[in-house]
């Protein structure tokens, strides 16, 4: 039989939490003023202080009665974001739109002056898009590409494709690095990004963005439709479905400001 825990120890981590969230929030403290905040008398957040200090999570400013936070718990944070699979991630998210579509999805990166493949899930149609993972594609011909490219600076832009063949893989594809310029703002106001039929005829892709912690686009999630099987008018539920797998994702991921 498990034992049951003492209330004065779970009084005690609670404190500890407490006083954790409030040196969060203020650069640095002293101990007067954070009893108060609290509610604690001074002799007890003393006593706390000096413990956590002892393990290495807060710090005290000299002999001053102020303390604040320190890396180590920072650095306990980011050691659980190791091991935070990203694609292990996304796998989830795409399968559950892929049980309400049941059209092809594709998690991609940047690679160089390219996207990368790096997950999908096939669609259940006969009629579908042929990929594979580790396929490249251009950035400035597919959703994901200009997804991943929406929101670099223009010097970056210029810059990794400068030295890239602008191959007119259908009529609809951009000829060159102002055309995708021009189609990066709109991207950046819609927060999604589309392939209407630019890298493949008869194919059409939506995008949204997957950010890290620090709130950098780090890849790309897209679904793809025959345009025989695309329906206008559920354009506004698509990209919802994949605005809210791409939120889920990145706040798995440690950001938790999607602009979506």
């Amino acid at each position: 039989m498990e034992k049951s825990t003492p209330p004065e120890a779970v009084s005690s981590v609670l404190k500890v939490f407490h006083i954790l969230q409030a040196l969060g929030e203020q650069k640095a403290i002293g101990v007067s003023e954070l009893s108060q905040r609290l509610m604690m008398s001074k002799a007890t957040t003393y006593r706390f202080l000096q413990t956590m200090k002892s393990l290495g999570y807060v710090s005290q400013e000299g002999e001053a009665d102020k303390y604040s936070l320190t890396l180590k718990m920072f650095e306990l944070g980011a050691k659980s974001l190791e091991y935070v699979d990203l694609i292990e991630l996304a796998d989830k998210e795409m399968r559950y739109i892929s049980e309400q579509t049941n059209e092809a999805l594709h998690l991609g990166a940047l690679d160089e002056n390219a996207i990368i493949y790096i997950h999908k899930i096939d669609s259940g149609y006969n009629l579908r898009m042929q990929s594979r993972i580790g396929r490249r594609n251009p950035l400035y011909s597919t959703a994901i590409g200009k997804m991943l490219l929406s929101e670099r600076d223009e010097s970056f832009i210029r810059d990794v494709l400068s030295d890239v063949e602008f191959i007119k893989h259908t009529k609809k594809t951009l000829e060159n690095t102002d055309q995708v310029l021009i189609e990066l703002a709109k991207v950046r106001d819609l927060h999604y990004a589309e392939d209407n039929e630019e890298q493949e005829p008869g194919l059409r892709c939506i995008a949204a963005p997957i950010y890290d912690r620090f709130g950098q686009i780090i890849a790309g999630l897209s679904i793809s439709f025959p345009t025989i099987r695309f329906d206008e008018k559920r354009m506004e539920y698509y990209v919802r479905l994949m605005h809210q797998a791409g939120k889920n994702i990145s706040e798995q991921l440690g950001y938790h400001s999607y602009p979506a």
